[in-house]
């Protein structure tokens, strides 16, 4: 079934966080655990694609230690996966509404398809992005972000971060096997709020966007590709 992609422009975070979690409540409630029970194949998934007004967002693993500075920047509790993180304006947001019973595929896959998607659209521009292990989300090399090369093991835990820059995070929710929550790229933004946290609970792990590795692109543009690769890799 086509996922109906939604722009929904620049929007404050709390009442996008209290519509998705609405969208997900009021779903057909057959997405339980009962087999015999099939989803409404009229009911379609949906694509939110967004911008937020600057904002800290901790996940349920969150820890108050990993703020470090937050000034005059809200941060709010959120019942998603994962550690604190920033959003601001110059950030492609998007949040996949999407019923996994009924897409055939399980959490694991979702977050790989997810990633796929945002890896997919950095290729679109030229880089290259890349998945460290363990940690989710997009990363790309610092000195050389357009490097076909695969990442090679680090010498120690330590080392796994060292001369890359994380350029998009993924944090998810499923409830009754659907998701919201979704993933965050980041385009052209002021970095310094990074600089406030422990960037998804990793002290002194480095952020980028496009825009500072040498990508001109705008928002509207990331955000076409992104919604477009999102839309196809998360398809059944």
């Amino acid at each position: 079934m086509q996922t109906v992609i939604r722009q929904l422009g620049r929007v404050d975070y709390l009442p996008t966080y209290a519509a998705m979690q609405a969208f997900t409540a009021a779903r057909n409630p057959t997405n339980t655990d009962d087999e015999t029970l099939q989803p409404n194949q009229d009911e379609r998934d949906e694509l939110w694609i967004c911008e937020h007004l600057p904002i800290y967002t901790q996940g349920l693993a969150g820890k108050s230690d990993h703020v470090l500075n937050p000034g005059n920047i809200p941060v709010v509790q959120t019942d998603r996966g994962g550690q604190v993180t920033y959003h601001g304006p110059g950030q492609v947001v998007a949040y996949p509404l999407i019923d996994l019973k009924r897409a055939g595929y399980f959490v694991k896959e979702y977050v790989y398809r997810i990633e796929e998607a945002v890896i997919k659209t950095l290729a679109h521009f030229g880089v290259t992005g890349h998945r460290v292990s363990g940690a989710p989300g997009i990363y790309v090399r610092l000195d050389d972000p357009f490097a076909h090369a695969a990442l090679s093991g680090p010498a120690h835990p330590g080392d796994r971060f060292r001369g890359l820059g994380k350029i998009a995070a993924l944090g998810i929710k499923v409830s009754r096997h659907c998701t919201y929550h979704g993933v965050a790229l980041n385009v052209a933004m002021d970095l310094e709020p990074f600089t406030r946290i422990n960037p998804c609970g990793y002290a002194g792990l480095q952020t980028t966007d496009l825009s500072t590795i040498g990508v001109s692109a705008s928002w509207q543009e990331a955000a076409d590709v992104l919604g477009q690769k999102l839309g196809t890799y998360l398809a059944a």
